[in-house]
């Protein structure tokens, strides 16, 4: 029985550990975009909204990829708990400033995963980890080609609703 309870998980605690605080990370990253989403629907930035509330699922769909591999190593995946999302941002160029600085430090947070579970030669793990930093590649092109619409048309006068209306192409042009 002893045998047994050693082969219920194949994750080493470490690795376990830096996956659980991740799934934290992703929900953060949702639960914040859902925010965003509503701040810009109260803005009357329709598609800016549509955005938020898309990566917001995105992210959550993130977190359950990590939570259901977590389970099913046989491991224990942890329901995060998240406090301290903002629901007011002082400009639209703000929150995609926010969303690019977002997304840089959750790339930073998978090379970090990758690195240890190199290093506890988890190979399993890196290769289910290469999906996400593959995914972190686009997710911060998206940001900074939307960030460049605000210096190529402005938000002064319709700027605001140019830049809405053009995050589109950006946003979605994958679809």
């Amino acid at each position: 029985m002893k045998d047994l309870l050693k082969l219920k998980s194949s994750l080493k605690e470490e690795i376990e550990n830096i996956l659980n605080a991740q799934i934290k990370v992703e929900a953060h990253s949702s639960a914040l975009y859902l925010a965003m989403s509503s701040w810009c629907d109260d803005q009357g930035l329709e598609n800016a909204a549509e955005f938020f509330a898309k990566q917001s699922n995105e992210e959550r769909e993130h977190m359950l990829k990590l939570f259901n591999y977590i389970n099913n190593r046989g491991g224990r995946a942890i329901s995060p708990e998240i406090t301290g999302i903002p629901q007011d941002f002082e400009s639209f160029r703000g929150v995609f400033e926010q969303t690019l600085e977002q997304e840089m430090f959750v790339t930073e947070q998978f090379n970090n995963i990758a690195d240890k579970c190199a290093k506890a030669k988890d190979y399993v793990t890196f290769n289910f980890v290469q999906w996400f930093l593959e995914e972190q590649v686009e997710e911060e092109f998206v940001a900074r080609r939307i960030l460049e619409l605000f210096d190529v048309i402005g938000e002064d006068g319709t700027g605001r609703w140019e830049i809405d209306k053009h995050l589109v192409k950006v946003a979605f042009a994958g679809e």
